[in-house]
């Protein structure tokens, strides 16, 4: 994987750059020392590594514009980054670059449940969001698999999901509006504490732009009512290719569950051994959960369960109790975790009509088997967004590289069945060469006007999202091709 050359004259004049960066923010929140900068040198892609020149931790939108108009007039590149989660390299620094970072931007700024929505600073992690409110029966739908650590300012550049995502969609359906700091240090305010806002859709812009066009501070996020209450149901198949197909019964059903996952046997039993979930030893599982007052969770779970049947289960098994519950989502929540321990991996992030779901998970099964790889299969089946985890041995000369080309395949079989490179985690500097397969010239060329605009000197998370010589093109002659 190919990184732009650093800038020997910023590399030459670091000690005076950290100077300055240390008269601009708290005492202690400029870490400079190459063994202490080793912490960030990568996300949870960790397959790529590289120090940077210096890391800052601001304290308020006020410090972060500070940060960013300096590094602005001194042609410095900067690399945001929330907690370090990103599995597509997102927050991936290089050498001659500030990482600013956002882990001391935590507070509550506030709340109102008679509108429904809660005002974060951006650092705040996903899972205290709904902590913050719980309390008085609300929380904050998107739930990532990482919402214990990651950030919402992450969640916000990568657009992430969850498992709940089916019913309740992604970060861009519940966040209403940012504050947001561009490189030159103008701070914006988009969106608000409503619905709608008036004039073009900056904020469907931002969110989802992977750290290109600014850097958000601020979020304001919609919450909800918790439900009555909700049950999860565990079905066994015998092959990946028929659970696939219940789930695309499902959904054809017109049934909306708020969350269908699939494991496929490797991670059931990793999930099992990590868990005691209680998963049974079948090829392929879903989980199924729905919710709503009792009636209507029986309802729904008896139309489900009658579409299982169909496709002759191994196992069908509702959950009895809460802890039962509690116990089958901490299974799911824990997979990549759990693969850890067991080998290397690349985790994909491919979605795809839910209708070809048989048809891919079969040829991600003879793709893997070519290759001489092993994969283990965990994804929000409801939606299409898989997650093939491409396991192989990082001690081994040549394994990584043949992973990355598998890789590759996989998520060109996902464009060409209608689908796209990514659901929630991002383009980074993972799938950046890919997109060429996925956009035409044209297409390719408007994205990059838009980021022309935002920061036309292209200092903002160098080398992600676009190929990486069209991306240094534009950097080294700014400008020269926006409108």
């Amino acid at each position: 994987m190919q990184m732009p050359e650093p800038d020997a004259a910023i590399l030459a004049r670091k000690a005076d750059i950290v100077r300055q960066l240390e008269t601009l923010v708290q005492r202690g929140a400029v870490v400079s020392d190459p063994i202490e900068t080793r912490a960030y040198e990568c996300d949870a892609l960790t397959a790529y590594r590289c120090p940077p020149l210096a890391v800052v931790l601001p304290s308020s939108t006020e410090e972060v514009s500070k940060v960013l108009a300096f590094c602005h007039g001194e042609g410095i590149p900067v690399v945001p980054r929330g907690a370090g989660t990103s599995l597509a390299g997102g927050s991936l620094p290089t050498a001659d670059c500030v990482v600013l970072g956002v882990a001391r931007l935590t507070d509550v700024l506030e709340t109102d449940y008679d509108n429904r929505f809660i005002r974060v600073q951006s650092g705040r992690t996903n899972l205290s969001v709904t902590g913050a409110v719980e309390a008085e029966g609300y929380f904050y739908a998107p739930d990532p698999s990482s919402q214990l650590a990651c950030a919402i300012a992450g969640n916000i550049a990568m657009n992430s999901g969850g498992a709940h995502c089916l019913k309740y969609g992604v970060t861009t359906n519940n966040l209403l509006g940012v504050t947001m700091v561009l490189m030159d240090g103008t701070v914006v305010e988009l969106g608000g504490a409503h619905l709608d806002a008036p004039g073009y859709d900056l904020l469907g812009l931002v969110c989802g732009s992977e750290g290109q066009l600014g850097v958000v501070t601020e979020a304001t996020l919609r919450i909800l009512k918790k439900p009555e209450g909700a049950r999860p149901v565990l079905m066994g198949f015998g092959s990946s290719e028929v659970a696939g197909a219940c789930v695309s019964d499902i959904i054809k059903a017109g049934i909306l569950p708020v969350a269908i996952e699939f494991m496929d046997g490797p991670c059931i039993r990793a999930c099992e051994d990590f868990a005691k979930a209680g998963y049974p030893d079948v090829p392929a599982l879903l989980i199924v959960e729905v919710e709503g007052s009792e009636p209507e969770i029986a309802e729904q779970l008896e139309r489900i369960i009658e579409i299982a049947r169909r496709h002759d289960p191994l196992e069908l098994r509702e959950s009895g109790s809460a802890e039962e519950s509690a116990l089958i989502w901490k299974g799911r929540k824990a997979a990549f975790g759990a693969m850890g321990q067991i080998a290397d991996y690349i985790c994909l992030d491919g979605t795809i009509p839910v209708s070809e779901l048989p048809y891919v998970l079969r040829r991600i099964g003879e793709l893997t088997e070519s290759y001489g790889l092993g994969v283990a299969n965990v994804f929000h089946a409801g939606d299409g967004n898989m997650h093939p985890l491409l396991l192989y041995n990082a001690n081994t000369p040549g394994e990584l590289e043949k992973a990355e080309a598998l890789g590759a395949d996989i998520l060109r079989l996902c464009v060409e069945v209608g689908g796209c490179l990514t659901g929630e985690h991002g383009v980074g500097v993972e799938k950046r060469d890919l997109m060429n397969h996925q956009y035409a010239p044209a297409d390719l060329e408007a994205q990059l006007r838009v980021k022309d605009v935002f920061d036309p000197g292209w200092l903002l998370n160098p080398a992600k999202v676009f190929p990486l010589e069209a991306s240094e093109g534009r950097r080294s002659h700014p400008h020269s091709d926006a409108a």
